[in-house]
């Protein structure tokens, strides 16, 4: 694991190459349970007050990017509201605890972005609990991998769309209720936008279609002072492989296939997320933040 994310390191080498034996876990799946465990930066994560004040909500918190990202805003001065699926509690408990000894408030907000009430009630609760709002990153996710289109049936296509792009839109739509002027949203999309993996049809067409909805939200919203940018992680090792994200006989060469010849560690997603949500990016809208490991991607 690494010890300091300033030290002068080879890319290749600051994270080890993993070989994740074969096994499963129930959809959406945990960090406690993976193995090898994931790096989410709560050993490793230095924080330089890039978000300080900041008030954040972000979608799928509990494990995974959407935990390292937590942790890194508040290592960085934010306050974070964590949403995530009650089935995730575990996992979310424990991202609370690292945002609470970093000094900063960890709000837990359960619930499924695949019911539309919710998607509404989360931000408000979110901006109710943390005194506002102005940072959102709509990262949660959902991934099942089905080898043949004859087999990817109406329903799991329709969930699918229905929480990795719809609950975006409900909750973008919901956030500007209070969102003012300096205020961001970050989408995450994936590496599958631009290269669709043939067992991931559906992931890959709703991560496309956040692309364009990224880039079509931060022109309409950038007179508003509003930016909207995305991130496209490439492969990053998270619950969401083991849970049927992944065909079982490909987890041990998961990532291997990149330049850096290994996965990608959560933790190595944050930075993106903090400067898109940063001041610094002041005049980046639009764009999508492809951190892949060195993938060719537009």
């Amino acid at each position: 694991m690494a010890t300091d994310q300033l030290t002068f390191q080879n890319p290749v080498e600051r994270f080890p190459e993993i070989t994740p034996p074969k096994q499963d876990q129930a959809e959406p799946g945990l960090d406690a349970e993976l193995v090898p465990q994931t790096d989410r930066g709560e050993h490793s994560y230095r924080g330089t007050g890039r978000l300080q004040g900041r008030r954040a909500l972000i979608t799928g918190a509990d494990s995974g990017i959407g935990a390292a990202v937590a942790i890194a805003f508040a290592r960085e001065g934010a306050d974070v509201a964590l949403s995530y699926l009650p089935a995730e509690e575990e996992d979310a408990q424990y991202i609370s605890r690292v945002i609470e000894e970093s000094g900063r408030t960890a709000l837990l907000l359960p619930g499924d972005l695949a019911d539309a009430e919710y998607c509404s009630a989360v931000v408000d609760e979110a901006a109710a609990g943390l005194g506002g709002l102005d940072a959102l990153v709509n990262n949660a996710g959902r991934q099942i991998s089905v080898e043949q289109v004859e087999d990817l049936d109406d329903e799991q296509w329709a969930s699918t769309f229905e929480v990795n792009i719809r609950a975006i839109y409900r909750v973008s739509k919901a956030a500007l209720r209070h969102l003012e002027p300096g205020a961001t949203i970050v989408n995450s999309t994936s590496i599958q936008a631009y290269n669709p993996s043939p067992h991931l049809l559906d992931y890959a067409s709703t991560k496309a279609a956040i692309n364009n909805f990224t880039k079509g939200l931060g022109q309409q919203l950038a007179p508003r002072g509003i930016r909207v940018n995305a991130v496209a992680p490439g492969p990053i090792w998270t619950p969401l492989q083991v849970s049927d994200g992944q065909p079982k006989d490909a987890l041990p060469d998961f990532g291997k296939n990149t330049p850096l010849g290994r996965a990608g560690q959560p933790t190595e997603l944050a930075p993106a997320y903090v400067f898109l949500t940063s001041p610094e990016s002041s005049y980046v809208i639009g764009e999508t933040l492809n951190v892949n490991g060195g993938t060719p991607s537009p």
